[in-house]
């Protein structure tokens, strides 16, 4: 009917400037190009860095729909995106939850998401910071990496990078937030973000040579977390 999945590569955004490369600017050639006697919309979508499932329609009706549905269904107990991600080491627990605190945080010229492990009532209140949750579980894992499945059970900015790395567990490509997650002797620990600033993600040559890339690609990788379902009424 009036609806269209697409798969959507990572660092593609979905609004961009004028003239640059987004999902919304292709949206006018897409329709020519299937026929379509509607304009297209974006329902739901990954954010930038993201791959995975876009959802669009060609009926205005149908898409606020549908958008009431993804915003609304969290006070309803349902959570109809679901993730999947390949991280750099193996959680300790086969499935369990990430429970913290998010908030924005000015480091240097750039505003970063950091965790707050035991937000007080006055800040959530005031909403400075967001009690956020992440279901997960190991579907399989090898080589000291894991392929998990995330189930946010709230929205905030990069919640899954940094529910991954509070569970010493970074994605794979996370060049933002991977530099809080240390190694001694191969065991991984934490590190406050304020002494953690934001790099290209380091890896051990073994998984580099696994990868088949030199250090000096490794800012090309891109973040592997995958919008894989998405559950409609």
């Amino acid at each position: 009917g009036a609806l269209l999945a697409l798969n959507k590569p990572p660092g593609t955004p979905i609004l961009g400037r004028p003239g640059d490369l987004s999902l919304d600017a292709l949206l006018p050639a897409l329709r020519r190009r299937l026929g379509l006697p509607a304009e297209l919309h974006v329902v739901k979508a990954p954010a930038r860095e993201y791959s995975g499932l876009v959802l669009l329609s060609s009926c205005y009706h149908t898409t606020k729909k549908l958008q009431r549905f993804f915003t609304d269904a969290r006070w309803r107990g349902q959570y109809p995106a679901t993730y999947r991600a390949i991280t750099v080491g193996v959680p300790a627990e086969v499935e369990g939850e990430i429970s913290t605190g998010l908030s924005w945080q000015q480091q240097g010229d750039r505003a970063m998401v950091v965790p707050v492990p035991a937000p007080g009532r006055r800040s959530l209140a005031r909403k400075d910071v967001k009690s956020t949750l992440t279901r997960y579980r190991v579907l399989s894992a090898m080589g000291g990496c894991a392929l998990l499945q995330l189930q946010p059970r709230t929205a905030f900015p990069e919640q899954l990078q940094v529910h991954l790395t509070l569970l010493l567990c970074p994605a794979l490509g996370d060049h933002r937030h991977s530099s809080r997650v240390g190694r001694v002797l191969g065991v991984p620990f934490s590190l406050p973000p304020e002494s953690a600033p934001a790099r290209t993600q380091v890896l051990d040559e073994e998984l580099l040579s696994r990868l088949g890339l030199s250090p000096r690609q490794l800012h090309h990788l891109p973040l592997h977390i995958h919008l894989q379902e998405l559950v409609l009424p």
